[in-house]
């Protein structure tokens, strides 16, 4: 069985700026209390006496969003990483076979992940397709354990260029192989997808 990746919201490894960053807002400038003059016709009391001013909010950060990077240029995977469920694996490139099919990663070797190499490669715009098998008739291969992704997992696909595409989870469905939903995985969105 064929596993397909699907992540969207990709930020560049070497890119520093961290999302959410906090930027100081400027508190509002306290004035002084100013006594107040006694009401007229008012008895009593021994002149002027202070007014408390109102309570003054304290700064606060507020959150800045940072644009997304634009997408990069082309360059083939190399590596693809998923932390949050232990993967660490090597990428090679797949075509399509006579039908039109893509080709799956060899059996023989279950720890490889492919890359449809005639798409987007990770990092540029539109969806770059990264498969690899669940398991083969030796065992558990690289995406056993794809099912147990969440939302906010990242995936981080080095490249032969030498920089590494970080993706964020968005979503995780099971799809059976007689109703993949071609265009719903690998339609284009306008934004770098794998």
């Amino acid at each position: 069985m064929t596993a397909a990746l699907v992540a969207g919201g990709v930020w560049w490894a070497q890119d520093d700026a961290r999302s959410g960053a906090l930027r100081p807002v400027a508190a509002p400038r306290q004035q002084a209390a100013t006594p107040a003059a006694p009401a007229p016709g008012a008895t009593g009391g021994a002149g002027p006496r202070a007014v408390r001013p109102p309570p003054v909010p304290t700064a606060r950060p507020t959150p800045t969003a940072k644009p997304p990077p634009a997408p990069l240029g082309p360059s083939p995977a190399a590596r693809l990483a998923i932390p949050a469920i232990t993967i660490e694996a090597p990428v090679i490139g797949l075509g399509l076979d006579a039908t039109g099919r893509l080709r799956s990663p060899p059996v023989d070797d279950p720890r490889l992940v492919g890359w449809y190499d005639g798409g987007p490669t990770p990092g540029e715009k539109g969806t770059a397709v990264a498969v690899g098998h669940r398991d083969t008739r030796t065992g558990a291969a690289v995406f056993l354990d794809l099912h147990s992704l969440k939302r906010g997992n990242t995936v981080r696909v080095t490249r032969l260029d030498g920089l590494t595409a970080v993706f964020t989870v968005d979503r995780v469905r099971t799809y059976g192989k007689e109703k993949f939903p071609d265009e719903e995985v690998y339609g284009s969105t306008g934004r770098p997808e794998l």
